[in-house]
């Protein structure tokens, strides 16, 4: 039943002898009139006109009593009418029941559908998943066997089978990078041509994907390669993102030429032959601390946006940092730079500190700019010392430093007169000290200069 529709009252059955009674009161009521009618035609005192009241009178009650049972007989037709129009009412309400309900029925039935068809998606999407998963471990443990084999060959065939699995698998990439970095952080055998091909393909792999102009370019992957052994890495133009590479052996020529370092690049400890990081974008701290690079290093046009740490390190070859920036704190303490090292026109935004640091060769920091603080106490410079044209914004710092051939300071520019107590330098004519600094003989072999 609709909700808004009122409940209909019970249709009760006209009783027969209710008709009898109106066609009696009908008849009654003729003949009451009839015989009052000639009741009153009596009375007359004409016979004639007597007996036409009469006539009047007979036709009047007939007509009483046709008139009463016609209105019995109109009051029965509207009955019908009414009873009709009540039935027709009752059929299109029954007929409107039915159908909210067969619509509820169907609604149901439906909903019913529906929940089962979401249902079977569910199963069907968790079987698939399911099966997806089983078969990408398949994948994954049939390529770690590979990898794993005695065969160099049989190794290669894995390490293309993790690198497919991880191009048609984004969420395994990360797993598959760990494992590649593993890989390479296993001890190498000695002199097995073989395993070192199956490493430069390991390597490969890794660096392919870091490359963001490549479209085959694997995001947000971190390289974990403490103490690997790595031969001609190659870094171009990658994106390393916290990368670690402490302790590592690079032989062979490294190159980072290019790259972009976000967040840290820790290279601590690690061993080079020859090293290129130049164009190197570094917005995180890069370490250094440690390293020792038996080849040439080349360092231009880097910019170490979050600043460089490389305190203790060993530079055996040509140093060259030309044209880099720093933008934080740099630090060179306790370095050893064994071959001629420059440093042109490269720019310092924060503190430099090179204290105890040590330069076997020429040392040139021609057109320098040092924003910051620019500390070189106890710095031994064993050949000579070019500052020419550097530009000095806050103070310089050369106490105790020792200057073993010529120095030249000329036309550099100081914001204020340069510490220099106690610094010693050879005794050597060409020298051209900062304007203002006082210059006494020790010896015949060292000159001493005073702060005034």
């Amino acid at each position: 039943m609709v909700a808004d529709e009122p409940p209909e009252r019970q249709l009760r059955v006209m009783p027969w002898w209710l008709v009898l009674v109106g066609l009696l009161v009908a008849a009654a009521l003729g003949w009451l009139v009839l015989d009052l009618l000639l009741a009153e035609a009596d009375r007359a005192s004409q016979p004639d006109t007597r007996a036409t009241l009469r006539i009047d009178a007979i036709r009047t009650g007939l007509t009483v009593v046709a008139g009463t049972g016609g209105g019995l007989a109109l009051l029965l037709a509207a009955r019908r009418q009414w009873i009709a129009e009540r039935a027709q009412r009752h059929q299109e309400s029954v007929a409107a029941r039915d159908q909210a309900h067969r619509d509820r029925v169907q609604a149901h039935a439906e909903s019913v559908a529906e929940a089962a068809q979401r249902q079977q998606d569910r199963h069907s999407g968790a079987a698939e998943h399911d099966a997806a998963e089983r078969r990408l471990t398949e994948l994954y443990t049939r390529a770690v066997e590979l990898l794993g084999n005695d065969s160099a060959a049989v190794r290669l065939g894995g390490l293309h089978a993790l690198e497919r699995l991880g191009q048609d698998n984004p969420g395994q990439r990360p797993t598959i990078t760990a494992v590649l970095c593993a890989y390479l952080r296993m001890p190498a055998p000695d002199g097995e041509p073989r395993e070192t091909e199956v490493r430069r393909t390991a390597q490969s792999v890794l660096t392919r994907h870091l490359r963001a102009d490549d479209a085959a370019h694997w995001p947000e992957v971190v390289l974990d390669l403490t103490g690997a052994a790595l031969v001609d890495f190659d870094a171009t133009g990658c994106t390393l993102v916290d990368a670690t590479f402490t302790a590592a052996t690079f032989t062979g020529t490294t190159t980072f030429a290019g790259a972009t370092a976000r967040g840290r690049l820790l290279l601590g400890a690690a061993t080079f032959g020859d090293v290129a990081f130049d164009g190197l974008a570094a917005d995180g701290e890069v370490l250094l601390d440690g390293a020792r690079v038996g080849g040439v290093a080349s360092f231009d046009g880097a910019a170490f946006t979050g600043g460089l740490s490389c305190r203790r390190s060993t530079f055996a070859d040509l140093t060259s940092f030309r044209r880099t920036v720093f933008g934080q704190p740099t630090s060179f303490d306790a370095t050893r730079f064994e071959d001629a090292a420059t440093f042109q026109e490269a720019v310092f935004d924060a503190a430099l500190s090179m204290e105890h640091t040590e330069f076997g060769r020429s040392a040139t920091f021609h057109s320098v700019r040092f924003r910051g603080m620019a500390l070189f106490r106890w710095t031994v410079f064993g050949a000579e010392a070019l500052f020419d044209r550097a530009r000095f914004t806050d103070a310089a710092n050369f106490g105790r430093s020792r200057f073993h051939r010529m120095t030249s300071f000329r036309d550099a520019e100081f914001s204020r007169p340069p510490q220099v107590d106690q610094a010693r330098a050879v005794v050597d004519p060409g020298h051209r000290w900062p304007t203002g600094t006082v210059v006494e003989r020790l010896d015949d072999e060292w000159l001493l200069l005073v702060d005034r």
